[in-house]
C-alpha cells in the first residue's frame, strides 16, 4: 500500500466509525451500526499492517516505504488468538453478564495504553534533547497514566458488576487528601520524568507514577456506590477512548488520535446523561458515597420508614387485571435480566396486543447495569422498537393508565425520590408507576435496590405484590392469559 493509500484507507475507517456511532444511537439502526464498525475495524487493521511507513533512507533523508513488521507472524498469531477469545465470549457470555464484560473490555484498553507507553518510552528514550523529545515523553507519560487508571478502575468495576466485590462503597477517611496527595505526586514525577536527562534517571519517575494511577483507579471505583454502576461503566468507556487517543500520540497514529476522541467524548456526554438521570453531579459520583450502604439503608422493622401494609397478588389474578386493563407500561429492571425473564415478557405483550391492548415499555436511563442493558435485553426478545420508550416520553401517560408492571425495578420506581426531601435518592429523576390505576411489582422479596433505600411504592394502596422468580411468574401469567 502506498502512503496516499493509507490514508485514504484511514479516512474511510473514521468515516465507517462515525457512521457506527450515529446507527447504535437508535435501536432500528444498531445493528447497520454494528457492521460499520466491524468494516471499519478491518480496514483500519489491515491498513497499519500492511501500509507504508516513513524510514530513513542513505544520506539522513526519509521517504515512506512498505516494510513489512518483522514480527509479522506474531502479529497474526496475537491477532488469532484475540478473535478466538472474542468469539468465544461473545457466545458463551450471557446477557445478564454483559456489564462486566464491558468492564473488563475497557481494562485491556488501558492495559494495552500502559504497555505500549512502555514499550515507546524504551525505544525510543534514547536521545534526551530538544522540544521533540519534550513531547514526546510528555505524551508517553499521559498515555501510561490513563491507562493505569482506566485499567485499574475497569478490574475493580468488573469484580463489583460480577459480584466479586460488594457493592458498598469503601469510604477511607481523608480520602479526598489521598487523592489530592495522589495528584501532587503525578504531577511531580511528571515533571521529574520529563526533565530526565538519560533512560536511567526516567524510569523510576514513570514506574512511581504507574503505580500510583493504578492505587488511584482502585481508590477510585471502591469509593462509587453500587447504584452508580451504570455511570462508572460510562465514565470508564470515556477514559478507555482517551487512553486510546493517548496511544494515538505516542504512535503517531491519527486513526488511533480520532477514534479515540470519538469514543471518548461520547462517553463523556454518556456519563453526562447518566448523571443527569440520576440527579447527580459527575464530581460527586467521583468522590463516592451513594450507593449500597452509602447513604440511608433499607427501614427495618420499628425504623420511620414507609408504613403501610404489602397486598401481595397471584399470577392468575394479575392475568385478570392485564384482561381488563385497556392500557399497559411495563417496567424492566435488572430482575428481569436475571431471571432471564425477557422473552416470556415479549410473548406477554405480543398476547396483549393481540387483544387489542395498548402495551408499551418504559425504560430509565439507568435500569440495569449500565447503560441500554434493557434496549439490549428487550432487542434480543424482538420486541418492537416503537413501543420501547424513555422515561420522558412516558411519565406523563402513567395517570390515563391502567396497569403498570414493574418486573424486577426498584430504585428507578422508588416515589422517595419526589415526596421525601431526605431520601438519598431526593430528586432523581423516576419512572411514576404509583400513578397508573393499579401497579404490580415482581420481587423475589421486599429487600431493597442497589442504592439501599426502602421503597415506600410497595405499600400503597393501589400497588400490588407479585412475590417470586420473575421468569416462573410470568410464565404462569402468560398460561392464565392464553387460558
Amino acid at each position: 500500500m502506498s502512503a496516499t493509500l493509507t490514508t485514504v484507507s484511514y479516512i474511510g475507517a473514521i468515516i465507517l466509525f462515525v457512521l457506527s456511532l450515529g446507527g447504535l444511537s437508535n435501536p432500528e439502526t444498531s445493528r447497520r451500526g454494528n457492521w460499520f464498525g466491524i468494516i471499519g475495524m478491518t480496514i483500519a487493521v489491515l491498513a497499519t499492517i500492511f501500509g507504508s511507513r516513513l524510514v530513513e533512507i542513505p544520506g539522513g533523508h526519509e521517504e515512506w516505504k512498505l516494510v513489512m513488521p518483522g514480527g509479522l507472524v506474531f502479529i497474526i498469531a496475537a491477532m488469532a488468538v484475540g478473535g478466538t477469545v472474542g468469539i468465544i465470549a461473545a457466545r458463551v457470555v450471557k446477557m445478564t453478564q454483559m456489564p462486566e464484560l464491558v468492564a473488563i473490555m475497557h481494562s485491556l484498553v488501558g492495559l494495552a495504553a500502559c504497555t505500549i507507553g512502555y514499550a515507546s518510552f524504551i525505544d525510543t528514550s534514547i536521545q534526551f534533547v530538544g522540544a521533540e523529545h519534550v513531547i514526546h515523553v510528555t505524551e508517553i507519560y499521559i498515555g501510561v497514566l490513563i491507562g493505569a487508571v482506566t485499567f485499574s478502575g475497569s478490574v475493580i468495576a468488573f469484580g463489583k458488576l460480577s459480584g466479586k466485590i460488594g457493592g458498598k462503597p469503601m469510604l477511607l477517611p481523608g480520602r479526598h487528601f489521598i487523592n489530592l496527595t495522589g495528584l501532587v505526586l503525578v504531577l511531580y514525577f511528571g515533571y521529574a520524568f520529563v526533565t530526565a536527562d538519560s533512560i536511567q534517571t526516567a524510569t523510576l519517575p514513570l514506574i512511581i507514577m504507574t503505580v500510583s494511577a493504578l492505587l488511584f483507579g482502585i481508590h477510585m471505583v471502591m469509593a462509587i456506590g453500587g447504584a452508580d454502576m451504570p455511570v462508572v461503566v460510562s465514565m470508564l468507556n470515556s477514559y478507555s477512548g482517551w487512553a486510546a487517543a493517548a496511544t494515538g500520540f505516542m504512535l503517531s497514529n491519527d486513526l488511533l488520535i480520532v477514534v479515540g476522541a470519538l469514543v471518548g467524548s461520547s462517553g463523556a456526554i454518556l456519563s453526562y446523561i447518566m448523571c443527569k438521570a440520576m440527579n447527580r453531579h459527575f464530581l460527586s459520583v467521583i468522590a463516592g458515597g451513594f450507593g449500597t450502604g452509602g447513604g440511608a439503608v433499607a427501614k427495618k422493622s420499628g425504623d420511620a420508614g414507609p408504613v403501610g401494609e404489602v397486598t401481595p397478588i397471584s399470577a392468575q389474578e394479575t392475568a385478570e387485571l392485564l384482561k381488563e386493563a385497556k392500557s399497559v407500561i411495563i417496567v424492566p429492571g435488572y430482575g428481569m435480566a436475571v431471571a432471564q425473564a425477557q422473552h416470556t415478557v415479549y410473548e406477554i405483550t405480543k398476547v396483549l396486543r393481540e387483544m387489542g391492548k395498548n402495551v408499551r415499555f418504559g425504560i430509565h436511563p439507568v435500569a440495569g447495569r449500565m447503560p441500554g442493558h434493557m434496549n439490549v435485553l428487550l432487542a434480543e426478545a424482538k420486541v418492537p422498537y416503537d413501543i420501547v420508550m424513555e422515561m420522558d416520553e412516558l411519565n406523563d401517560d402513567f395517570p390515563d393508565t391502567d396497569v403498570s408492571m414493574v418486573i424486577g425495578a426498584n430504585d428507578i420506581v422508588n416515589p422517595a425520590a419526589q415526596e421525601d426531601p431526605t431520601s438519598p435518592i431526593a430528586g432523581m429523576p423516576v419512572l411514576e408507576v404509583w400513578k397508573a390505576k393499579t401497579s404490580v411489582v415482581m420481587k423475589r422479596s421486599m429487600a431493597s435496590g442497589y442504592a439501599g433505600v426502602d421503597n415506600p411504592l410497595f405499600y400503597k394502596e393501589n400497588n400490588r405484590m407479585l412475590f417470586g422468580d420473575a421468569k416462573k411468574m410470568l410464565d404462569e401469567v402468560l398460561a392464565a392469559l392464553k387460558a
